[in-house]
């Protein structure tokens, strides 16, 4: 076996970012726990596992071919796998294909209510990397793929979908908007010079903060209503809390004018953000 083909699960696992799944599997426990206030199965838990895997998989293989351009053009992105040729274009896509088939193969073991609903993922998916050239409202979009994480688990192991499974939702969509916003710091000059789209090159860098505090206020504020919603224990509401102090901690240490901790604000807080939530989650359905 060559170097190459040796590292090309590598280059592969790299271009989709593996670790980032932190951000939306942990909440798709949460949505499987609160569903049925207690274990779901390991049945549903493996197969909720993998269709999140082959579902995130397949997002960002399509957001990093069909972006490729873009990327090639953005000295920050121009080093990803596409740009750089250690990919490409028919292994990203080769790559789309196998994990729409784990996808499916996942949601068919779920509830049959899963398996009429699968699209609705895959289109969300394909639709999100166009936005950037026509609104600045592609964070919400994000976040909306996102959201679909505790929303289709909750789904997957009741076959409902009650209001507190749509709040839960809304709650997961709108955290990863706010982030998102900050994330598009990372690109807002080139953005403005090659006529992209995002709420910083629309509203700037004051109107960033501006909104990710909102969006983040009302994230917190529907936790909350999840767990009244839910007649939760006060460990789910002591979770709440948790994510409302992170992420206090987060819009206190990146502030207009002072981005020097944008990594840590992006990468290392919002990560802590779902794994603390969904052990307190667990806590409270599990004793």
């Amino acid at each position: 076996m060559s170097t190459a083909v040796a590292s090309l699960p590598g280059r592969l696992a790299a271009l989709v970012r593996l670790e980032h799944t932190v951000f939306a599997l942990p909440f798709a426990y949460v949505g499987a726990f609160l569903a049925v206030d207690g274990f779901p199965g390991w049945g549903n838990l493996l197969w909720i596992t993998v269709a999140m895997v082959g579902a995130r998989t397949l997002a960002m293989g399509l957001n990093r071919v069909i972006d490729a351009g873009i990327d090639a053009g953005n000295p920050r992105t121009a080093s990803r796998e596409l740009p750089a040729g250690t990919l490409t274009r028919a292994q990203v896509w080769a790559l789309c294909a196998v994990a729409l088939a784990v996808y499916l193969v996942a949601v068919f073991q779920l509830d049959p209510v899963v398996r009429l609903l699968w699209p609705i993922p895959v289109v969300l998916f394909v639709v999100y990397p166009y936005l950037k050239r026509v609104t600045w409202l592609c964070h919400l979009w994000l976040g909306a793929c996102t959201g679909l994480a505790p929303l289709g688990a909750w789904i997957a192991v009741t076959g409902e979908a009650p209001w507190e499974a749509w709040a839960l939702c809304a709650a997961q969509g709108l955290w990863v908007a706010g982030f998102d916003l900050f994330y598009s710091l990372f690109d807002l000059d080139h953005d403005r010079a090659a006529g992209l789209h995002s709420w910083a090159t629309r509203w700037g860098e004051r109107g960033v903060f501006a909104g990710a505090r909102a969006f983040h206020l009302t994230a917190v504020t529907l936790l909350a209503a999840v767990g009244v919603g839910l007649s939760a224990g006060v460990l789910y509401f002591l979770g709440v809390v948790a994510v409302a102090a992170l992420l206090l901690y987060e819009h206190t240490i990146v502030r207009p004018g002072d981005l020097r901790r944008l990594d840590a604000a992006f990468f290392t807080v919002n990560g802590v953000i779902s794994v603390v939530f969904l052990v307190f989650v667990l806590l409270d359905t599990l004793t």
